[in-house]
């Protein structure tokens, strides 16, 4: 029996930054790579694709420095 793949629909998807990384807030999922047990998701800025780079995709899911989807927050910043 095949084992249940981590974070199946990582690619695509798309994260607020509780923070700022290089300036920005919202990014997407471009690319996973599977390595041993882990899983890393490419991430690329909303509004600037230059600026891109790998994350463990466990990081996602940690409330205090990812919010599923673009989500406006009160703090100002770009993007």
């Amino acid at each position: 029996m095949a084992q249940k793949q981590k974070f199946p629909h990582l690619v695509g998807s798309k994260w607020t930054a509780c923070q700022p990384l290089e300036g920005w807030r919202h990014f997407q999922v471009v690319n996973r790579k599977n390595q041993g047990d882990w899983v890393f998701a490419e991430m690329v800025a909303a509004c600037d694709p230059n600026v891109r780079f790998w994350i463990n995709a466990k990081l996602l899911k940690e409330r205090s420095l990812w919010l599923a989807g673009w989500q406006s927050l009160q703090e100002g910043g770009k993007g």
